[in-house]
């Protein structure tokens, strides 16, 4: 079932009360696919993603990742995903090498793969220098590469990136998309939260929520002929109009 499917969601839903924040959302990313989850705040994608990352239970529905059911093997699902928040999860306080060191150990590697993958992570992201350098004293650009780096460390099947170019110039967002193709290159399927338009432009396929329900989902250049737009952001903005609400 679903042999190439990374994720499959079926009437996916979240309550909160009465509030419904995911209403029924159906849909499914193929492996190695790099997938676009976008929408305005409030739109219910934090939510979503919450539920396939296994940190929060479904209200109903059904869901897989990375052939796990988000209902009973959330704790497998845990362990086959990586996951970037806006907020990163480096440690400010301890050097580059320490926090690789760290997220080595939390996702079970061994001294002799965390050892070598430490090399080949300084080298490939040029901070050789910067091993024993504390995070907090690293430029944001490269805390957000090593971040991504630190979050596909145990070469997960997935990775879970949260708006995860927030407050960066646009070379450095363009170097990080770089980082997001080599990992898809590799087999890592991505799902990225944006808000940035163009960076939609770079995914394979885009999904846009409104008020909890997927409104739409297509390749971009699909997404630009359905609403005769030009950009990304014109499809966003004929979407978004149909918001009813506009927070939670």
């Amino acid at each position: 079932m679903h042999k190439n499917q990374a994720i499959t969601a079926e009437q996916l839903t979240k309550r909160f009360g009465d509030f419904v924040a995911v209403d029924a959302i159906s849909f499914e990313v193929a492996k190695g696919e790099i997938f676009g989850f976008l929408g305005a705040n409030g739109a219910g994608k934090t939510t979503a993603m919450r539920m396939l990352c296994g940190l929060s239970l479904p209200t109903s529905g059904k869901a897989t990742v990375a052939g796990f059911d988000v209902f009973k093997q959330n704790e497998q699902i845990k362990q086959n995903i990586g996951y970037m928040s806006q907020k990163f999860s480096l440690y400010e306080d301890l050097t580059v090498r320490e926090n690789i060191r760290f997220y080595g150990g939390i996702y079970g590697k061994n001294n002799a793969f965390i050892k070598e993958k430490t090399l080949y992570l300084l080298e490939h992201l040029h901070l050789e220098k910067e091993g024993n350098t504390l995070v907090r004293e690293l430029p944001l650009g490269w805390k957000q590469k090593l971040a991504f780096s630190v979050a596909i460390f145990h070469e997960p099947e997935i990775v879970f990136l949260d708006e995860p170019t927030g407050g960066v110039d646009p070379v450095t967002r363009r170097e990080f998309w770089n980082m997001i193709y080599e990992a898809a290159e590799r087999g890592i399927t991505v799902f990225v939260t944006t808000h940035y338009m163009d960076e939609a432009e770079y995914c394979n396929r885009v999904s846009i929520m409104v008020d909890g329900r997927i409104e739409a989902l297509d390749t971009p250049s699909g997404l630009k002929k359905t609403f005769n737009a030009n950009s990304m952001d014109d499809v966003f903005v004929q979407l978004a109009r149909k918001a009813q609400r506009t927070d939670g």
